[in-house]
């Protein structure tokens, strides 16, 4: 079973590590964006709760090593049956295989966008991982959100990340647009996220859903959202840049 720690809204999955050492998982009122609904914001009571159990959640937590990945439905693993058999799990199980002492941490939510993630990050950050895989803006280009807008919030997540953890190491994961959304539109989001990486030194990953994207045969029904075998690429493209990182 893998160990991979989901903090999702609708589901929270138990591993053999993680069942001993979280008895928490921090969850966020969201609807589906995209195919799956508009992002809901806590009431600050319940947010407060939330903080203080992530707080007791860390103190008992003797992990030394964690790989928190950061993003939208990709990295939730949408539409699967079995949330481990996302990306996130079969880094997991790539990781145990090798008898690495990383933890995964699944910190998806579907729907998710840029503003969504800079909303979340000050709490989300506490856990102060060794690795940071920040996976957003794909919702941003669906909605046809300012690229502007999506590189200020990319640049805020990133500024919160290194300010409250400065030893956790950032990946920030490309994404790139289908052409109907506009040539010169499409264009500039694909850019911005090489020259995010670029303007903060940090590892980049081009395109997280390359040899992926708009294959039919590896996402589900909807097109957007990879299936099974569509994840294990998605994993292959994660792990080109992460490996490095921990061996």
């Amino acid at each position: 079973m893998s160990k991979v720690q989901n903090y999702q809204l609708y589901l929270t999955v138990p591993t053999r590590k993680a069942a001993k050492l979280l008895k928490f998982c921090y969850f966020i009122l969201v609807l589906l964006l995209v195919s799956c609904g508009e992002t809901k914001t806590k009431n600050t009571a319940e947010t407060q709760q939330d903080l203080e159990q992530v707080k007791d959640t860390l103190v008992k937590n003797k992990a030394t090593k964690t790989i928190l990945c950061f993003g939208d439905s990709i990295t939730a693993g949408y539409g699967l049956d079995d949330t481990n058999d996302a990306y996130t799990g079969v880094l997991q199980q790539r990781i145990d295989s090798l008898n690495l002492d990383y933890t995964v941490i699944n910190s998806g939510v579907s729907g998710e966008t840029t503003a969504g993630g800079k909303s979340r990050i000050d709490w989300v950050i506490k856990q102060k991982p060794t690795i940071f895989i920040l996976e957003l803006g794909a919702n941003d280009g669906l909605r046809g959100v300012p690229i502007t807008e999506t590189q200020s919030n990319l640049q805020a997540i990133i500024n919160v990340v290194k300010e409250k953890s400065p030893e956790t190491t950032i990946i920030l994961a490309g994404m790139q647009l289908p052409p109907n959304m506009g040539q010169d539109y499409t264009a500039k989001f694909k850019t911005v996220f090489k020259d995010v990486a670029a303007q903060n030194n940090l590892k980049f990953i081009p395109f997280i859903l390359e040899n992926v994207g708009g294959i039919a045969s590896l996402n589900q029904r909807d097109g957007i959202h990879p299936n099974k075998e569509g994840h294990k690429i998605v994993a292959n493209n994660v792990w080109e840049v992460l490996k490095p990182l921990l061996l």
